[in-house]
């Protein structure tokens, strides 16, 4: 019998970077260039920050096209000094790329994810398919799975929502999520905002704030209009923030949990 194939083991380096190998074909580009074909990337996740990065061997990133960074933000990430900035046809995006400090990633050039912060590449693929916001988490797993429990939501004690037909979504490190169909939720009560959030493993959810009076934070009803294929079962249902609403399954109330959405306005893991 032949022994399964044993998976990346996660490594830490001195500095207290965790890093394994991946073995997905990641390109990053800006407009029509290609900046990083890589099929050696590297995972990292750096001390306190839960998503992680890439990182890519040197001789898979177009280094031609790095300068030397005019204004390095020297202290951040895990105590880099060497950053780089983007130089495309004379368009400078400053500190969009940098290397780690430790010796188990030298050779590596790591960049930033996001072209919102002014920084990062404009698309970013894993093979054929566009990732958004951050790279996925191999050790993290999101399930939505229709069911037949009994779900009710109230806020500041009015009855928002009823149903029987919810989808639960569980995901790793957070509160599962009660998903539910729009025709079992008092949507009147609401007011939809402006507000969109991105998710890598969910998509790009929009948001609604409660019109009543209490103390309910804003934003605390979402809904992924275009879920990514893996959650389709979510698709233009409706979820609330358990931090901030009180849920009841099959006649038992809920504690309203603490996570850094408790703390915060929503932000994109809902």
């Amino acid at each position: 019998m032949t022994a399964p194939p044993t998976a990346p083991t996660v490594r830490t380096t001195p500095e207290g970077i965790r890093w394994e190998p991946s073995e997905r074909w990641v390109r990053g580009r800006t407009g029509n260039t290609t900046v990083v074909d890589s099929r050696h990337p590297v995972l990292v996740w750096e001390p306190g920050t839960p998503v992680p990065l890439y990182a890519f061997p040197r001789e898979e990133v177009r280094e031609e096209l790095l300068r030397p960074a005019e204004n390095p933000p020297l202290g951040t990430h895990s105590g880099s000094r060497i950053f780089y900035d983007l130089d495309i046809d004379g368009r400078l995006r400053e500190n969009a790329a940098w290397t780690f400090p430790s010796e188990d990633l030298a050779g590596h050039i790591a960049f930033e994810w996001s072209a919102r912060v002014g920084r990062g590449l404009d698309h970013w693929y894993e093979e054929e398919e566009e990732i958004f916001v951050h790279p996925r988490d191999p050790h993290k797993r999101v399930d939505a799975l229709p069911s037949s429990r009994h779900v009710q939501v109230t806020v500041d004690g009015t009855v928002v929502a009823d149903t029987r037909r919810p989808v639960l979504l569980f995901e790793t490190g957070l509160p599962t999520r009660y998903y539910i169909p729009r025709e079992d939720v008092r949507l009147d009560l609401f007011e939809h905002t402006g507000h969109s959030t991105g998710c890598p493993y969910k998509g790009t959810a929009t948001y609604w704030s409660w019109r009543g009076e209490g103390d309910v934070p804003p934003n605390v009803l979402w809904s992924y209009p275009r879920p990514l294929p893996a959650v389709g079962a979510v698709k233009d249902l409706l979820a609330f923030y358990n931090e901030a609403v009180d849920i009841t399954v099959d006649g038992e109330r809920l504690e309203r949990p603490v996570t850094p959405f408790t703390r915060r306005s929503p932000g994109p893991d809902s």
